[in-house]
């Protein structure tokens, strides 16, 4: 089975470790279904596993990839929900591709209730670029930041899949959004999804009522000022710095809660599924590669220079 995988780990350069090629097939555990990949997508968590950071050496060779879009042995079109109950892991939950075989391979085995239906009206390339970071940043905004109580957004450097997906949805959902990001470039690409784009550190408008927080350290106190009382701080990640500085006098001052998010749930990615449908949203795609392309796909990520999804389509 051709697959994309990772056959050794290094922490500095983790491309050196990707294999693109043919791999023997797992039996499918009990209880599991196989699905016809057509479409998968990248995330930095890839990346990471290619370095070691939860993916040990004695699990490889590993398929990569969360994210999977395909055909069951029904011939239904399904989504793959990435989240496997493990409670040996501290999280509760492992993804596909830390203990699993993960999605960018011909088929993908997956438990039966991980199975979505994928709506008629997304496409598969759209539907692979849901279930990790576009399902992070709707339980970000939805469940976690309550943003319906709010009319107001604050995303942190947008530009990657999480960031550039909760402008999307922020915008779907009817909010004022402001962004993040320090190239012109995204900037740009920001003011076209129809939010307010900024340079990081800059004052706004408004205090908001929700800040998506992904970068970490260099913008949390400045996310800390932009928050309005009551405020929801739904952190997500700490992409350039874990050690955040925080004056805990303006979080009781202002009542502000700093909420941590991982993930999401299977109701919630067919309710994210069923915004795409209706066409209230679409997926944020940077770019898209055969599988024969798949090492491309991987230089795309790592440059760092992405805005959105970068997607693999398993019938090109």
């Amino acid at each position: 089975m051709r697959a994309a995988y990772a056959s050794a780990l290094n922490p500095d350069e983790p491309l050196r470790g990707l294999t693109v090629g043919d791999l023997p097939e797992r039996a499918t555990p009990d209880g599991w279904v196989p699905v016809e990949v057509r479409a998968s997508s990248l995330n930095h968590h890839d990346l990471w596993s290619l370095r070691g950071v939860g993916l040990p050496a004695d699990r490889l060779p590993m398929i990569l990839g969360c994210d999977a879009a395909g055909v069951d042995p029904d011939g239904n079109e399904v989504v793959v929900f990435p989240v496997v109950e493990d409670k040996a892991d501290p999280r509760g939950y492992s993804l596909f591709s830390e203990w699993h075989p993960g999605g960018i391979a011909e088929r993908i085995a997956a438990p039966r209730e991980n199975l979505i239906r994928k709506p008629a009206g997304v496409s598969f390339a759209e539907a692979a670029c849901l279930p990790t970071a576009w399902l992070t940043a709707y339980h970000m905004l939805v469940t976690r930041g309550r943003i319906a109580q709010g009319g107001s957004v604050l995303v942190q450097g947008a530009g990657g899949g999480v960031a550039s997906a909760a402008v999307a949805l922020g915008v779907a959902l009817g909010k004022r959004v402001y962004a993040t990001s320090r190239e012109q470039w995204k900037r740009e690409r920001i003011s076209q999804l129809g939010a307010t784009a900024l340079e990081p550190g800059a004052r706004l408008p408004e205090r908001v009522d929700v800040v998506i927080e992904s970068v970490g350290e260099p913008t949390f106190d400045h996310s800390m000022k932009c928050a309005a009382p009551g405020a929801r701080i739904v952190v997500c990640g700490a992409t350039a710095g874990h050690q955040a500085t925080i004056d805990l006098r303006r979080v009781f001052a202002m009542q502000i809660e700093i909420l941590g998010s991982s993930m999401g749930t299977p109701d919630e990615l067919a309710e994210l599924l069923e915004l795409v449908a209706d066409d209230r949203v679409r997926p944020v795609i940077d770019s898209t590669f055969r599988f024969s392309e798949a090492a491309k796909a991987f230089e795309r990520l790592d440059t760092g220079e992405v805005f959105g999804k970068v997607v693999i389509d398993h019938l090109a």
